[in-house]
């Protein structure tokens, strides 16, 4: 898509899972690997990974930008600041942010969500008739991003936003790995 730019949230340390979370094994590949391959189905004009210090294995070979959080103890917000500043940076007409640990988006949901942006209007995802990730920004709304600092996320942006496109989307869709026992389940809804 042109003009849209897609950054994938890759920077946590995965306490709950106990480390290497993105690297583990699912259906096949790494759990990383799921956004991401997802995320290149809607062709965007750049893609990149927001990883922490040391990136995971799977995004040293991801073939896309890769954003080196230094900051990413302090809070998901500042894995966003990055990703608008990079988005910015390129003059972008429009950020999907989507985290890594989420292999069942689907490529459609993602489109969805960046036809909004890039139509000027902000979307995201409805987790409990509230915005979550993924989610998708136009230009306009970079600079709030680029101001978030510690653990407010995104989603707190688009609470301040009045035109707010959401999508309603399965619960299954938006489960996330945080456990090791999540990938088993996981696996299932891929087979």
């Amino acid at each position: 898509m042109s003009g849209l730019a897609i950054a994938i949230l890759a920077a946590g340390k995965a306490r709950r899972f106990g480390g290497g979370k993105l690297d583990a094994p699912l259906a096949g590949k790494p759990l990383g690997r799921w956004a991401l391959d997802t995320a290149r189905v809607l062709a965007p004009e750049r893609l990149a990974l927001v990883v922490g210090d040391p990136a995971p294995q799977f995004a040293r070979e991801a073939g896309c930008d890769l954003l080196v959080n230094h900051r990413a103890a302090e809070g998901l917000g500042t894995s966003a600041v990055l990703a608008a500043g990079w988005a910015a940076e390129s003059a972008s007409d429009a950020l999907l942010v989507l985290l890594a640990d989420m292999p069942l988006v689907a490529p459609e949901t993602l489109e969805r969500l960046a036809g909004a942006a890039l139509a000027g209007l902000p979307a995201a995802v409805a987790h409990s008739g509230r915005p979550g990730a993924p989610a998708a920004f136009p230009a306009r709304l970079f600079p709030a991003l680029q101001a978030l600092t510690g653990d407010a996320g995104a989603a707190q942006v688009l609470r301040g936003a009045p035109d707010v496109l959401l999508i309603e989307t399965s619960a299954n869709e938006l489960r996330d790995v945080d456990r090791p026992e999540d990938l088993s389940e996981i696996a299932a809804l891929l087979g």
